[in-house]
């Protein structure tokens, strides 16, 4: 019984840790690829959370559309073409919504 409980227990706190890890992801992601561009805090208020959540829909993939339709945004287009956005854009939302201007958190973005 005492093993059950070791291994729930281990397996509560692998599963918080994470859980937190994620937003943590997304902000090394936002501040290598996104801050050049979009800045820092003010950017990341300008939406709620369910206005990260739409632009987030399908993967990610109308985020990528919106970058790679935009001669402004050049310069990022081999990365929202990569298999690395791809991968890793659900660390990159779960930062945005977390942080979003209707979240009350404020993003430090170093």
């Amino acid at each position: 019984m005492k093993k059950i409980a070791l291994l729930v227990v281990m397996f509560s706190l692998f599963c918080i840790t994470n859980i937190e890890a994620a937003a943590y992801k997304g902000q090394r992601i936002y501040a290598k690829k996104c801050v050049s561009c979009h800045g820092k805090q003010k950017f990341i208020e300008s939406k709620t959370k369910a206005q990260w959540q739409d632009v987030f829909k399908n993967n990610g993939k109308d985020l990528a559309y919106l970058h790679l339709q935009s001669e402004k945004a050049k310069a990022s287009w081999k990365y929202f073409k990569s298999k690395k956005y791809t991968k890793k854009v659900h660390h990159l939302k779960d930062f945005l919504i977390e942080y979003a201007k209707d979240s009350g958190k404020v993003p430090a973005c170093n």
